[in-house]
């Protein structure tokens, strides 16, 4: 049990510790992470209920139902309202890449739960597949869920909501695609190769403009 415990939060802190060491000026306050990562873990539990209402009630029937309503729209708004209430307004949040920072830490605590249970109930045989898949995805959406929350907490208010959308729906989007590439698609590993080399790119490219963005504000201030 030690041994499955210990593969399932290995990918989580591993990414979650990347993206925290990868603030190059005023790291974030180490207690505000884990703050974000364990909310992030006590979101599973209503997620799930919900998840097994709606299909009990016959609402997430379908794959495309299941993909882009059950889990892309439904679990990236859960992460998306907590982001909101907790962080958006908050004296820390003071730049850019702090929004990839708490983002990447709420959906890695998320997926960090559903990965030990995911081992626990299937065996530590899919663990290095989990980390690389649905641990790493987790991480990305939430990557990019935070770029575009920053980029709303340091905009005008004429432009703010734009950036809201985007970092509600474009993850939530992006969430449903990957989990309709694996339930809907045969050879599935095709398909869905491309999909996270994409992925990487897109957020590690939202991670890279966070720190210009970063860069530019502290030039200012010198």
């Amino acid at each position: 049990m030690f041994g499955i415990i210990s593969a399932g939060l290995a990918p989580g802190i591993a990414l979650l510790m990347y993206f925290y060491l990868k603030e190059k000026y005023e790291s974030e306050p180490f207690h505000m992470v884990i703050r974000l990562f364990i909310l992030g873990v006590l979101l599973v539990f209503p997620t799930m209920f919900i998840q097994y209402v709606l299909e009990k009630e016959h609402i997430s029937s379908g794959k495309f139902v299941m993909s882009f309503l059950s889990s892309g729209l439904l679990e990236e708004f859960l992460k998306w309202f907590l982001l909101m209430v907790s962080i958006y307004h908050h004296d820390y949040f003071d730049e850019h890449y702090d929004g990839i920072v708490y983002g990447s830490s709420l959906s890695l605590g998320f997926a960090t739960l559903e990965n030990v249970l995911y081992l626990i109930g299937n065996g530590v045989e899919h663990a290095f597949g989990r980390a690389l898949l649905p641990v790493s995805s987790h991480a990305l959406f939430g990557v990019i869920m935070g770029f575009y929350i920053g980029k709303s907490r340091f905009s005008n208010r004429k432009i703010q909501i734009k950036w809201l959308l985007l970092s509600l729906f474009l993850p939530a989007i992006l969430h449903g695609l990957y989990d309709y590439i694996l339930l809907s698609l045969n050879n599935w590993i095709y398909f869905m190769l491309p999909f996270m080399i994409f992925l990487w790119w897109f957020g590690l490219q939202k991670a890279k403009k966070a720190r210009s963005l970063n860069e530019n504000e502290n030039s200012l201030h010198l």
